[in-house]
């Protein structure tokens, strides 16, 4: 005997085989145990999802020899034929190859005849959307009023190409199509049956494949089945359908969550060495990210269908949920941009340095109110003009700390918070996305002497000034106190600046650093952290330190506090001097409009 493929063999013979489509079995069971039959049912859906699957266990269903109900017998001789295709009174069209309406006239000839041997003479009209406008009109009067022995049946994968007037005619069902969870279990339980042995992860691959097919998934399970040797593994089935390996997407994601640029460029060039669809692997690395993003805020939901739920857990400890939204985001832009890049390589290499070059900036504080910070208005208010004519200072290096001393006052000898003040936003923030932007070096910073290289400026808040010294750090006049300016000094990126943002520093005991860690953070940190803050500090003061990280509760303000505090304040006094302004304020009372305070952010303006 021939080999049957799969999507055949195991083509459902009852409503209780279905896999899915619930919500339209119950109606159709409910109807035919109740004798509440319509004439005209149009079954609607995409590829592969059981249209003429379910019209013919219908069809056994209404001629079944043992009488009209939702189990057909399977064995009587009305069954048998339905299932062998060779029913006399089951007459299947094929709409695709039958679209004049000459042969539409030659089927209905024969509707006033009664059935052959069975109840009801059934045509099921496949790919009914295809009959022209002049087949539809000749089939609208019949399909209105048949006779009582005549049911129609009729399926489309386009529903919109039919006219009005039929689908009036009919009772609708859409399918849907089949989710990835349903498809797995039942290529399982296909395989179990069939005796070939599989990996989980390889089921999952097809399922996905199958974009809601269950066709699609059969067929490509029996492709999997011939490509594997009478085996469906990952592997094989990764390189039939020619998907990256999960290994590198876990690898491109925990690089681009380092901040580590040749790293990521490194992943990309391993996995072309192996042609891969970076569309797919673009799809690949959403799903990943998902994943993540769940773990973050539901952590015993994670799936573990492919046995990696350690690792999903140990990214979504190393990257902020702030970062995970943000890279979600772009790669589902990335697939629009994908399709226009010169070449797929290119364009997926720059999706994920976008992902490297953009993050998350300060937080603002929406509690703090502009009303509570009246204290600020007044200079804005009084700085008029000098605000409005004040330059912008030029970019300071980062090894330098802004003092704001002598900075320029107005007319009336107040310091003047102009509106370039106002309008400041950290770009060198990289790491702390949940609480903050490294903190702005508006402050004051204690005079010491010029070490470690450190350069000279001139001073532009007063005319003439003489060149400034920059601050710098020694170990021995390190203090809780500076310890954001140290920071700031660092170069530190990603997960260790978070961590370091959040520290407090508690005591210096000689060349030992002891610091406090907000409990709120302890799931992000681990001994490699406190090895890479010590490391950088080595560097930094050129002789060996040691540091000492403990959870607890921090007594004083970390940078990340600062950081929040200096954004919460940024914003506020960037409320004030839009509200402030004369001509927002004649456009509100003109057109009776309201100011969106949401809308206001700080700016480099």
């Amino acid at each position: 005997m021939s080999y049957q493929v799969l999507a055949r063999k195991w083509r459902p013979k009852s409503f209780r085989e279905m896999v899915g489509q619930e919500h339209v079995l119950q109606a159709l069971v409910n109807a035919l145990d109740r004798d509440r039959l319509h004439h005209a049912y149009l079954f609607t859906g995409t590829r592969g999802v059981g249209k003429t699957t379910i019209a013919r266990i219908l069809a056994k269903c209404l001629n079944c020899d043992v009488g009209v109900s939702s189990e057909p017998c399977g064995t009587c001789s009305s069954c048998l034929e339905i299932a062998e295709g060779r029913s006399v009174d089951l007459l299947e069209v094929d709409a695709a190859s039958r679209t004049k309406v000459e042969d539409t006239r030659d089927l209905l000839d024969n509707v006033q005849y009664l059935p052959t041997r069975s109840r009801y003479k059934i045509y099921l009209i496949d790919e009914v959307h295809m009959l022209s406008s002049h087949s539809f009109n000749a089939l609208l009067k019949t399909l209105e009023e048949p006779p009582p022995h005549v049911k129609f049946l009729l399926a489309t994968t386009d529903p919109q190409k039919l006219p009005a007037t039929v689908l009036s005619r009919c009772l609708q069902f859409n399918l849907k199509n089949m989710p990835p969870e349903q498809i797995v279990g039942h290529l399982g339980r296909v395989l179990d049956q069939e005796m070939v042995s599989f990996e989980e992860p390889a089921l999952w691959l097809l399922g996905r494949a199958a974009a809601g097919s269950m066709r699609d998934a059969l067929s490509l399970t029996d492709q999997a089945i011939a490509f594997g040797a009478g085996k469906v593994n990952e592997t094989d089935v990764r390189s039939m359908l020619g998907t990256v390996d999960m290994g590198h997407v876990f690898e491109l994601l925990e690089a681009v969550g380092e901040d580590d640029a040749s790293k990521v460029l490194g992943i990309v060039q391993h996995m072309s060495e192996f042609a891969p669809d970076y569309a797919g692997s673009l799809d690949e690395l959403l799903s990943l990210i998902h994943r993540v993003a769940i773990a973050q805020v539901v952590p015993d939901a994670i799936d573990n269908h492919a046995g990696d739920a350690a690792r999903v857990a140990q990214i979504a400890r190393t990257i902020t949920a702030e970062d995970a939204q943000l890279f979600y985001q772009m790669a589902l832009n990335g697939k629009r941009d994908i399709a226009l890049s010169p070449d797929p390589r290119r364009g997926f290499e720059m999706i994920l340095l976008r992902m490297l070059a953009f993050r998350p900036v300060a937080v603002i504080d929406e509690s703090v109110r502009p009303e509570d910070l009246q204290r600020v208005a007044a200079p804005v208010v009084a700085g008029g003009e000098a605000g409005a004519s004040a330059k912008k200072p030029p970019e300071v290096p980062r090894t330098a700390v802004a003092s704001s001393a002598g900075q320029g006052a107005g007319n009336n000898g107040v310091t003047d918070h102009s509106a370039t003040d106002l309008h400041v936003t950290d770009k060198t923030a990289r790491g702390d996305h949940a609480a903050g932007s490294r903190p702005a070096m508006e402050e004051s910073a204690p005079d010491c002497k010029l070490e470690h290289g450190a350069k000279t400026v001139p001073s532009e808040t007063t005319p003439g000034a003489q060149e400034k010294t920059l601050a710098c750090f020694s170990l021995h006049d390190l203090s809780g106190d500076s310890w954001w300016q140290l920071l700031a000094e660092l170069g530190l990126t990603g997960i260790v600046y978070n961590i370091a943002s959040h520290c407090e520093l508690r005591q210096r005991e000689g060349d030992h650093l002891q610091f406090v860690l907000d409990r709120s953070h302890a799931a992000l940190f681990n001994d490699s952290h406190s090895d890479k803050l010590r490391l950088a500090l080595q560097n930094y003061f050129g002789h060996p330190v040691t540091v000492s990280v403990e959870l607890g509760a921090p007594s004083g303000e970390t940078p990340a506090m600062r950081g929040q505090r200096l954004a919460a304040l940024r914003q506020a006094e960037a409320v004030i001097a839009i509200e402030a302004d004369p001509q927002l304020q004649a456009l509100i009372a003109r057109f009776d409009g309201e100011l969106d305070r949401s809308s206001i952010h700080p700016t480099d303006g």
